[in-house]
């Protein structure tokens, strides 16, 4: 029979692109969330709570290759996602699946781009230093035999894709004819990738031997200043040229009573300097992926979320 994917998170923007591509190459998935809510074209579907390790194992059993997309609300990493990475790693482990972690740039802190697999992990804020254990519980698989992989993404955009930072200030309000918004400085370069570009190497990872026992920076579209990326969102939206930025003395002003400005105070500083990926190893290792071009992605973005694309954007 052919080989089992199991996505734990398939319903949240990461996990539903993922599964979403295994399905397009023709593999059998299983898709899991806490509701058992289905997705078109998976083989199966199971509600599970795999914050447990009985949901977790649940969830697992029969697998061949598992990806973690699932995450705790952002507020709420210190307390939930170690133990969620432990209860998916146990399972995997009891299962003999390779499991594939959903991660992020948060462990290599301020001043390290461009970021690279080396990079010494400095991050000393809350959700980095979230990000540094789990590092840790992941290397701890593989010391012991586990089949465990990482692929490290920045901050993505795309259709469908969830609580994207991105998307939700840049261009959700353009396509309601506002102004997109940009966070920290619009004139420092900053690293993002295209969601289904982001599920496509995830898959990459998930069904190619080469990339078990490391952790992969994933590739991303070429490194762009927010006011480049906000300039082609007015233009590819046709709307008004107004843009505008958030401060620190903004999120400072609404973290007493907002819980994702509170959050998003220690991670400010990678939106207000270079924050930059090096994907080279990746690419040099699967050398016939490619990134999406900028412009395509965000039209691609627009037309898919129902709103005509300006025609020089297209």
């Amino acid at each position: 029979m052919t080989a089992l994917h199991t996505v734990l998170g398939a319903t949240g923007g990461a996990g539903r692109a993922i599964a979403e591509e295994l399905i397009r190459q023709g593999h059998r998935v299983r898709t899991v969330n806490r509701s058992g809510s289905e997705i078109e074209g998976a083989s199966e579907t199971v509600g599970a709570d795999i914050e447990t390790p009985e949901g977790a194992r649940a969830a697992v059993a029969g697998s061949e290759v598992v990806y973690l997309a699932a995450q705790p609300p952002y507020d709420d990493w210190r307390d939930r996602f170690p133990a969620m990475l432990g209860s998916a790693l146990g399972a995997a482990e009891e299962h003999g699946a390779k499991l594939v972690m959903v991660d992020n740039l948060y462990m290599y802190g301020p001043g390290s781009s461009p970021m690279t697999e080396d990079t010494p992990m400095r991050a000393t804020d809350k959700k980095g230093t979230v990000r540094i254990e789990m590092v840790e519980m992941l290397d701890n698989g593989i010391a012991r035999g586990v089949r465990v992989t990482s692929g490290r993404a920045s901050d993505y955009f795309g259709p469908d894709s969830g609580n994207s930072t991105v998307t939700a200030l840049a261009i959700e309000p353009a396509l309601e004819g506002k102004a997109p918004k940009w966070m920290g400085r619009t004139d420092v370069p900053h690293s993002l990738a295209y969601l289904p570009d982001v599920a496509r190497a995830y898959v990459v990872l998930g069904t190619d031997s080469r990339a078990d026992g490391s952790h992969w920076v994933l590739p991303h579209i070429a490194p762009v200043t927010g006011a480049e990326f906000l300039d082609l969102v007015k233009k590819t939206a046709d709307i008004p040229s107004s843009r505008t930025r958030i401060s620190k003395p903004m999120l400072l002003m609404a973290a007493p009573f907002h819980a994702m400005s509170r959050e998003s105070l220690g991670v400010y500083y990678q939106w207000n300097s270079p924050f930059v990926a090096d994907s080279s190893r990746f690419e040099s290792t699967f050398e016939s992926f490619e990134t999406t071009p900028l412009e395509q992605a965000i039209a691609e973005t627009v037309l898919e979320s129902g709103l005509e694309a300006h025609p020089i954007a297209r």
